[in-house]
């Protein structure tokens, strides 16, 4: 679902971001609590050679080349373009063929579920004080307070618009939802979008949430059969509204510029790169609703052919020089606090300082009260976390996206 930006007139415009799941989904999540987590160690021997499963642009060379250098372990990556992908791939040779992963929050459960993933020991690497308060302990890579992993990106799914054309600046989903507004025919029929996946079901769940309280929706991922329907009605209703469905940055961006879309969920990075083509104007905005999003962990191999090179690899990507330069390339915000002042001088470097001091704020970069206000994507499993088993898992949801799609 996501492929790199061509670097035109800068080096590193603003990329993809996340993706989205696979039609495979686990019944439950492996509890972890009996197993042993690994610890990095430093003085270890590293293998020589380090595999990946990453999604474009978050393993670049400027990325993997230091870490080469400092400790001999030859990074190859496989770039995958869908979490349903990544999943397949962790999943070849019982998970002896590639010892990592960069897993989107909407898989990360699937693979600890199906127990490719290992449990680490996240006191043992050096700066995983520095990680954002919400996302020391996820409810995406932690089960039962086991680690299966390390942050590295996040970002939201916020509420784009073009300004010239949507008015007043939307503060609800309901631009994009409802074929009225305040009584009248929702005026941007039509040339509305939304993001492509089964994922997408939670962002209308959302919504239900505030409008809807009696059908009494807690989490927008944990959903019964009696709430997942609503949410789907409320999407086929939607579904009058739009103009196409987008899961390639290019293809948002590219409909904005001609017109073809004026409002929808959008990236971070696809309003960078609308602000730097300079072609429409748009602004953004997280609405009374709140916001879904995304946040992506690094995850080891529970059979990896090169453990301490993927430990070492692990505790590298947590640095905030790394995580700077990936943010700034992909489109991201570091999962660090101190790699926030390194992204900002990125994008006055890349983008100019008009540009790039006002696409910063967009990032919210360090500021936990935002990103805890995320509901961030995990996987949907029937275990609602009332001791019930009635929800819908991702399979179901798979199953009612390609109602709504057609």
């Amino acid at each position: 679902m996501r492929r790199g930006i061509s670097l035109v007139a800068i080096v590193g415009v603003m990329a993809l971001i996340a993706a989205a799941c696979s039609n495979d989904s686990s019944s439950s999540v492996t509890d972890g609590s009996s197993a042993t987590a690994l610890s990095y160690d430093p003085s270890a021997q590293g293998e020589g050679e380090l595999n990946l499963v990453a999604w474009p642009l978050y393993a670049e060379k400027d990325v993997t080349g230091p870490f080469e250098d400092a400790t001999g372990c030859k990074v190859n990556v496989k770039e995958a373009n869908t979490s349903d992908e990544m999943v397949n791939l962790m999943s070849q040779g019982q998970g002896t063929q590639y010892d990592g992963v960069s897993a989107s929050g909407d898989a990360s459960l699937r693979l600890i579920a199906s127990g490719l993933i290992a449990p680490v020991n996240v006191d043992s690497f050096d700066d995983y004080g520095n990680v954002m308060t919400s996302l020391q302990a996820p409810a995406h890579n932690t089960v039962n307070g086991v680690h299966y992993g390390v942050p590295y990106e996040w970002g939201p799914n916020i509420l784009m618009y073009n300004s010239d054309v949507v008015s007043p600046p939307p503060k609800s989903w309901d631009v994009t939802f409802e074929p009225q507004i305040n009584g009248q025919a929702n005026p941007y029929a039509g040339k509305i979008t939304g993001y492509n996946s089964p994922i997408f079901i939670a962002d209308a769940a959302m919504y239900l949430m505030a409008h809807q309280p009696d059908l009494g929706i807690t989490d927008p991922y944990e959903l019964t059969s009696d709430q997942l329907d609503a949410a789907v009605n409320l999407l086929k209703q939607q579904n009058g509204l739009v103009s196409k469905y987008w899961n390639v940055w290019s293809d948002e961006v590219d409909a904005f510029e001609s017109g073809d879309m004026v409002a929808g969920t959008a990236w971070p990075a696809n309003q960078n790169v609308l602000f730097y083509d300079d072609k429409v104007n748009v602004g953004s905005v997280t609405p009374s609703e709140g916001v879904t999003g995304w946040a992506d962990t690094w995850m080891m191999s529970s059979n990896a052919p090169h453990p301490n090179c993927m430990l070492a690899w692990m505790n590298y990507t947590l640095s905030d020089k790394v995580q700077a330069a990936t943010a700034y390339t992909f489109g991201a915000t570091p999962s660090v606090t101190t790699a926030c002042e390194g992204l900002k001088k990125n994008l006055i470097a890349g983008y100019g300082q008009d540009v790039g001091s006002n696409a910063y704020p967009l990032y919210h970069c360090g500021d936990d009260s935002y990103l805890k206000s995320i509901y961030l994507w995990k996987t949907p499993v029937p275990d609602c976390g009332n001791g019930s088993s009635d929800c819908a898992d991702y399979n179901t949801w798979t199953q009612k996206w390609v109602e709504v799609t057609g």
